[in-house]
């Protein structure tokens, strides 16, 4: 892994085409009171596309909360499902930002070390290629909104509020053939999540650099640490110039994220090496990896980490900052003195993070201040 590697703008400006075969232009939909983006949205909302009729896309990606869970925390890491009792496996990621997450393959850059041959995807683990494919899962899985089969979400569709919207956008016989009505379901989600609503660019950080708004001394301080001393821009990636930074290289990697005994499914999560579609001679050398996910909204979307481990940017500032050295230094001494502190997986551990970074709190501090720019909704 390149400790200065910058993506430029033209790589962004792609991906943005690459998250759905439809390549929806939502500006131009978007001139039509009823449109692709409009019924997308209704179905994002509409908590009776679940079993019990208590749950949406949006409750575990809640705009409120940087399209995060709002509900969850460290002690209690993973959505509920619609079914009561019932648990997701991950803390649930941002859905904001998503459309510019290329599609799952291989590797655009050279891999070294402990890097990844895979890139980009849906999921922590990359195992849906595009938004589109991403919004039919989480009707059907049973931890979450635990859907029958797909004509059970489309009867539930045929018969919603908008229905007559959906046939506008779809036709007058869009409900009468399952498998195209649901593919069209799925494709009016990912028009909703490719729009500048879900993915806005207002940040603080955005209107530093449209030249409207200014750095405190402390938030400046952070984004050079960011960018140099602190290694996060190594792949958490801010392109140049920085306007539509992702802070995001959308590679994967073992960071050495301990377990979470909070985890109500208490499961070693083995990441990419789950994805069905790596080559099966990868399995062994892609365990512990996730996606490296976007930094924005990040303030608004704790906990952190694919387990939720993480309350605090604090406590994942110092995780960077020495923990992952301190096991790789001497694994046998973190077992005996902090065993809460072994890697969740302890295989094809990230080699650049065996150099403690050496953060000052006053660091850590500009660090936090830097990352609070990067939500939406600045004025």
């Amino acid at each position: 892994m390149s400790f200065h590697r910058i993506y430029p703008v033209t790589l962004l400006t792609l991906s943005l085409f690459a998250c759905g075969s439809e390549n929806i232009n939502s500006s131009e939909i978007n001139n039509d009171p009823v449109s692709l983006v409009s019924v997308g949205k209704k179905l994002f909302f509409d908590e009776n596309l679940s079993s019990e009729g208590n749950q949406s896309c949006a409750s575990c990606h809640d705009p409120a909360a940087g399209f995060a869970d709002p509900d969850v925390s460290a002690r209690q890491p993973v959505s509920e499902g619609s079914v009561a009792g019932r648990f997701g496996k991950r803390n649930a990621p941002t859905a904001a930002y998503a459309k510019f997450i290329p599609e799952f393959g291989l590797s655009s850059v050279p891999v070294v070390e402990t890097a990844s041959r895979y890139q980009g995807g849906q999921f922590l683990d990359g195992r849906r290629s595009n938004l589109t494919e991403q919004a039919k899962d989480p009707f059907l899985n049973p931890n979450e909104m635990n859907n029958l089969d797909a004509a059970d979400v489309v009867s539930k569709v045929s018969q919603a509020s908008y229905a007559n919207e959906f046939k506008k956008v779809f036709g007058s016989d869009a409900f009468s053939q399952t498998e195209t009505a649901y593919q069209n379901i799925a494709i009016a989600i990912a028009a909703f999540e490719e729009s500048d609503e879900v993915s806005p660019l207002s940040s603080k950080f955005d209107a530093v650099f449209a030249g409207l708004a200014s750095f405190t001394e402390s938030e400046h301080r952070g984004m050079m640490l960011f960018r140099n001393k602190a290694k996060c821009a190594n792949c958490h990636s801010m392109n140049m110039p920085p306007r539509g930074s992702l802070f995001s290289d959308f590679q994967y990697f073992n960071i050495g994220t301990p377990v979470n005994p909070d985890n109500p499914t208490a499961e070693i999560d083995l990441g990419l090496a789950e994805n069905p579609n790596i080559d099966p001679v990868d399995v062994e050398s892609e365990k512990g990896k996730f996606r490296t996910p976007t930094l924005r909204n990040i303030a608004n979307t704790a906990p952190y980490m694919h387990n939720g481990g993480f309350n605090t940017l604090r406590e994942v500032i110092i995780h960077y900052d020495r923990t992952v050295a301190d096991y790789l230094e001497d694994p046998d001494f973190v077992a005996a003195i902090t065993p809460e502190k072994i890697p969740e997986v302890t295989q094809n551990l990230a080699k650049e993070l065996k150099t403690p970074l050496g953060l000052s709190e006053q660091d850590m501090i500009d660090l936090e201040n830097f990352m609070n720019t990067l939500s939406d909704g600045y004025r």
